[in-house]
Parts: structure tokens; C-alpha cells; sequence
């Protein structure tokens, strides 16, 4: 490739300050200069041979204030330096951005440079297929690929990628598998294929089983590790006895009110009896009575069985020991009281 060495810095240093994008515009005036003087460097380097000096100048001149006779020189040193897939990269951007407004000469002459040059670059670019297998051939799943330290899309797996001749080195990892690396080398414009075999790594550790599902009547009964000593009675549970207690309590004032109410009306009726007892006893008075000996007998009833019940339900509550996770239950039996416990 032939340098125009002679021609570049005059026509840079002439026409840089009339001629910028409009982007460069709005950078400072320190900046405009400073961009042509790097721009000078990174030519007298080219010149030199200094190719990695030059790439590093016009690549901080581009960053600062964005030309294209700028991107050119970068172009070229990245040429001479074997970088042909950057090259052709910055190549193909000088001529799709085009003559900026306002371009002059200097511009028009860099962006035609740009057209010829990028044809005797592309041709030097190689390419290397890269494939991750696993044992019998089949394709290891989301595996981590790094060409030459960088990390690389994995969509890039399987198709022919763009690579710079010489020496490369590819490294991949995946879950379940071993790392593996693998070294090749690819000629200027030669193309290769590199598949990769990873091992099964049989140390690495299983995935974890999935947990059985249970039935109702189990899920019922199974108690978890991480509920021992902090399972507590349900709020029904709790006032349950409560609930037994107050019908009791209903139950024996009905018994109570209608047992004094039935004593008067006895106490009446034996009055009468006194003087008309018999087929003259008023029936009203009679089935009054009854009715009110039958609630207040079925009141007193109430009031046992709610209290009975209230009992048990209180002495039968299950209590838990925090600190130990022993589960209490209180027994009741035919003459005795007592407590079961279990861990």
C-alpha cells in the first residue's frame, strides 16, 4: 500500500481548520488544535514506521475532533500493523459517512483514498469458524467464548467470523463441562474451521432434585424442619373454649330464670288446688307451667354441656416449647389428666 506521505500533512495542516464536520465545530478551539497537532505526529510516525506511535495519535486526534483525513491515517496505520479487519472497518466508515458539509478538498481527496485502499485490504482478511461441541457431537449449551482475551457473541458460533492473520487462541467454558483452549493460525485471507470438544465435568455438582409433590392428607400431616418450635395454636383453637363457655353461661340463665318463674307458677297452682284443684284447674296455667319446667331443665342441660365442653377444649389446647420444639398435648381421661408430648 502506498502511503502519501508528501501530501497528507500540508494538505491536513491547510485545510483541517477550514473544513471540520459540524460536530467538530463544537469543540473548543484548544481542541481543534490539539487535533492537528496530533494529526502531524501520527503522519511524521506513518512515515517513520512507527505504526503502532501513528495509530495511537490519530486515534486520540479522531476522538477529539471526528475528520476524515483523520480516519484515514488511522486507517492506514492500522493497515501496516496487520490489524486488517479494524482497517477495513475504518475504510468502509470514511465512505459511508461521506463528504461532510462544508468538506473542502482535503476531505474529497481522503474519502476517494478510502474507496480505492479498502480493495487492497479486504482481500488479506481471514476468517475462522468457531464451534463448541460436547462428547458425541452435540452443541454444548450457553457456553462462554473468548477469542484472544475478548469476549465474543455467541451468535458469532457456527459462521464464519472476520479474524486478523496470525495467531490466535480460543477459550470456552460452559456449566457442566470442563474449560477448554484451543490455538490456531490463519494465513492472510485464508479461512478455517475450529471446532472445540469440551469434557463433561462429572466433579462439578448435581443439580439439585425437584421436590416431590404431596397429597393433601400428607401436606396435613408433615410438619417441616423450620416450623419445629414455632407452630403455634389456631386463632379458633384459641377461643374455642371461650365460645363453649358463654353458650354454658346462656345456657344457665334460661335454666335459672324459667326454674324461678316455674316455682312461682307452681306456688300459684297450689294455691288453687287448695280450693278448686281438679277438672276446675285452669289449663292455660298448667301448660305454662310445663313449658317453663321443660326450658328450665333443658337451660341447665345447655349450661353442663357448655361447660363441660369448655373444659375439655382448654386442657386439650396444643402448647409448643419454644426453645426445645417439643409439641405438647394435654390428655383427658376417664379419671385422669395428664400430657403427651412429641418431638
Amino acid at each position: 500500500m502506498r502511503l502519501r506521505s508528501a501530501v497528507l500533512p500540508l494538505a491536513f495542516a491547510l485545510s483541517f481548520g477550514m473544513s471540520v464536520a459540524p460536530q467538530a465545530h463544537a469543540q473548543s478551539d484548544s481542541d481543534r488544535a490539539t487535533a492537528r497537532s496530533l494529526g502531524q505526529e501520527g503522519q511524521q510516525a506513518l512515515d517513520n514506521k512507527d505504526y503502532a506511535t501513528a495509530e495511537d495519535r490519530y486515534r486520540r486526534a479522531d476522538k477529539m475532533v471526528h475528520a476524515p483525513t483523520l480516519m484515514l491515517g488511522l486507517a492506514r496505520a492500522l493497515a501496516a500493523e496487520g490489524k486488517y479487519v479494524e482497517a477495513q472497518e475504518s475504510y468502509n466508515r470514511i465512505v459511508r459517512e461521506g463528504l461532510p458539509p462544508g468538506g473542502g478538498d482535503a476531505f474529497k481527496r481522503a474519502i476517494e483514498d478510502a474507496k480505492k485502499e479498502v480493495e487492497t485490504v479486504a482481500p488479506k482478511v481471514g476468517a475462522v469458524t468457531i464451534t463448541i461441541k460436547a462428547a458425541g457431537g452435540a452443541d454444548v449449551p450457553d457456553p462462554q467464548v473468548v477469542l484472544d482475551e475478548h469476549p465474543i457473541n455467541s451468535a458469532s458460533l457456527g459462521v464464519r467470523r472476520a479474524v486478523d492473520p496470525g495467531s490466535h487462541v480460543v477459550r470456552a467454558s460452559a456449566a457442566g463441562f470442563k474449560p477448554g483452549e484451543l490455538k490456531f493460525t490463519v494465513t492472510e485471507g485464508g479461512s478455517i474451521d475450529e471446532p472445540m470438544m469440551l469434557e463433561q465435568d462429572l466433579t462439578a455438582p448435581a443439580a439439585p432434585a425437584a421436590v416431590p409433590a404431596t397429597t393433601p392428607g400428607a401436606t396435613a400431616n408433615a410438619v417441616s424442619s423450620s416450623d419445629v418450635g414455632t407452630a403455634q395454636p389456631s386463632k379458633a383453637r384459641k377461643i374455642a373454649p371461650f365460645i363453649a363457655f358463654g353458650v354454658g353461661g346462656a345456657g344457665l340463665v334460661l335454666g335459672a330464670v324459667t326454674g324461678v318463674l316455674a316455682i312461682g307458677k307452681h306456688s300459684t297452682l297450689s294455691d288453687e288446688c287448695k280450693t278448686t284443684c281438679g277438672a276446675g284447674t285452669p289449663q292455660d296455667d298448667l301448660s305454662s307451667y310445663h313449658t317453663l319446667g321443660t326450658l328450665s331443665t333443658v337451660g341447665f342441660i345447655v349450661a353442663g354441656v357448655g361447660a363441660a365442653a369448655g373444659v375439655v377444649l382448654l386442657v386439650t389446647e396444643p402448647q409448643t416449647t419454644p426453645t426445645t420444639g417439643l409439641h405438647v398435648v394435654p390428655t383427658l381421661g376417664l379419671g385422669s389428666l395428664g400430657a403427651a408430648g412429641t418431638f
